[in-house]
């Protein structure tokens, strides 16, 4: 079958002055003429249109889409299965915002309109989580959705945290301590126990002001957490520790504790990418692990060895789900493999 240039563009939306420029560059000549000149398109030239077509959508040039359309190791199946990968994206995107402005349609039902700030913050928000987080990640993020009902609970209990923290509470006050065992455990819930996402929301919630005016999770009330939490772990390890092996833990501690979920996370995705505990990214992992151990259990041996039992021996120590044992044994066998060629000391006796 062979379509004369002018049916070639009212069935693909195209105009007729594109497919000659196409023809004119060399892009899309036709395989055909007829005997009065007329372009004629058949159907391998119409899969040429596609794959241009297509890689238009990726943003390419037209003298890029030439270039790639040289090569022969770009099959046009290939091509169409990026394209579904970007349609998928984008129906994802298209549905959050669906759901989202479902929740504002309510809002407006129900008399309660939302004003033209609340419009421009929940469209910033969904382009700032599209910055940081995968449309496959998003899906897991409950937080993602304002309509659910996890949303309501975060919010319920921020405002507790933030009500505590107003009374001149401190993170030593039981109710400080409550809190943050709930708080770990709706992030555990929340992230699937998922490290890399439990670091990607960390470095938001740092970095992103917008983020912490929405959800109130500022600074303060993110460090007013972590030393509640630490203050419940202090207790346990100074039952195994001297005067001034814990007063060396209790200062040092909190110092670098903003490092510990992203460097999880790597070792995480290490892990399920098949690499071996003696592969070099890996050793650069385990070194950087056992730097952070030391930079709060110090540099003697047998201060160490303590540290380690607590560990062990403390479950509320190692409760936070993300650090599994799987990924505590994979650690412990990296470093005895560093410690097999260094002379560093294992962390993993």
């Amino acid at each position: 079958m062979l379509l004369k240039i002018g049916e070639l563009a009212k069935r693909t939306g195209l105009t007729v002055r594109t497919l000659h420029h196409y023809d004119a560059i060399g892009l899309l000549q036709p395989s055909a003429r007829t005997d009065a000149g007329y372009r004629l398109y058949n159907r391998t030239d119409i899969a040429r249109l596609h794959h241009i077509q297509a890689l238009r959508k990726f943003g390419l040039s037209l003298a890029d889409i030439g270039a790639s359309l040289d090569r022969p190791d770009l099959p046009l199946a290939d091509v169409v299965a990026q394209q579904i990968t970007v349609l998928t994206r984008q129906i994802d995107q298209a549905a959050t915002l669906r759901a989202r402005l479902v929740a504002m349609h309510e809002q407006l039902a129900q008399q309660q309109e939302p004003g033209l700030a609340d419009w421009l913050t929940t469209l910033e928000l969904m382009t700032m989580y599209d910055r940081y987080f995968t449309p496959e990640e998003l899906k897991q993020l409950p937080l993602y959705n304002p309509a659910n009902a996890v949303k309501a609970e975060w919010t319920t209990l921020v405002a507790a945290v933030r009500a505590l923290m107003a009374s001149g509470a401190g993170p030593d006050h039981p109710q400080a301590q409550a809190y943050a065992r709930q708080w770990m455990a709706m992030v555990v819930r929340d992230t699937g126990a998922n490290p890399a996402l439990f670091a990607k929301l960390n470095t938001m919630h740092e970095r992103e002001a917008l983020v912490q005016d929405d959800t109130g999770i500022t600074p303060a009330v993110m460090q007013f957490v972590i030393a509640a939490s630490g203050q419940r772990k202090l207790a346990l390890y100074r039952k195994y520790l001297d005067d001034d092996e814990f007063a060396f833990l209790r200062d040092n501690i909190g110092k670098r504790a903003s490092e510990w979920p992203p460097l999880v996370a790597q070792v995480q995705t290490a892990m399920d990418e098949g690499r071996a505990p003696e592969s070099p990214e890996v050793q650069a992992l385990a070194r950087h692990w056992f730097d952070l151990f030391r930079s709060f259990a110090g540099d003697s041996p047998a201060t160490q060895h303590k540290v380690r039992q607590a560990l062990v021996n403390e479950p509320g120590l190692t409760d936070d789900g993300f650090v599994t044992p799987a990924l505590r044994d994979f650690m412990r066998t990296a470093m005895a493999a560093a410690a097999a060629v260094t002379n560093w000391t294992k962390l993993s006796n």
